[in-house]
């Protein structure tokens, strides 16, 4: 079975300026870093998935994008932050910044929610905050380096989100490899 995400992704034009910001915090060993050319904002992890289910989940993203009523939008990657919070670290990330992007990413991810639940997958047990994660922090080495860290304020880059993505995650030894299933224009 598939294991399948919906996302918008980071251009790879934008990829060695999330490289760039990744590199400040290379210092900090308990960090995983994800591959800068792989970077996307996730508006929905829906799992294994059934293969003949796939047709079902491109409808409803259709339908979700439809819902929305957002044409092509301006996004701008910046600012740093982690989940689930200071005191425990597991994800540090870069996000959207406000007025430039968030909102339409916010509604998108809304919509696809609406639509996924209503084909019978799991209701998401958090909000959704847009970010593309830069790295998995594997234990509390380095917490005060990545502590110092979000006081900066880095910025990523622009770019035009023109769709949405259905991506399949394939699990491998040197971490997941995606490949984009469909892709619904916006």
């Amino acid at each position: 079975m598939p294991r399948l995400f919906v996302s918008v992704d980071l251009p790879d034009r934008l990829a060695d300026a999330f490289a760039a910001v990744q590199d400040h915090l290379r210092d900090v060993e308990s960090l995983r870093f994800t591959d800068p050319e792989r970077a996307h904002c996730t508006l929905k992890f829906l799992g294994d998935t059934d293969g003949v289910r796939v047709g079902d989940v491109v409808e409803a993203l259709e339908a979700a994008v439809d819902a929305t009523d957002v044409s092509p939008f301006d996004v701008e990657v910046g600012g740093l932050g982690v989940f689930p919070s200071t005191d425990y670290i597991s994800v540090v990330w870069t996000g959207v910044r406000d007025g430039y992007g968030a909102a339409e990413l916010g509604r998108l991810a809304e919509a696809v929610e609406r639509e996924t639940v209503a084909l019978g997958f799991d209701e998401a047990d958090h909000g959704f905050t847009p970010h593309f994660t830069l790295a998995r922090m594997d234990d509390a080495r380095g917490k005060g380096r990545v502590l110092e860290y979000l006081d900066e304020d880095p910025t990523v880059g622009w770019f035009e989100a023109g769709d949405v993505r259905l991506t399949e995650s394939t699990l491998t030894d040197d971490g997941p490899e995606y490949e984009t299933r469909e892709r619904v224009s916006l």
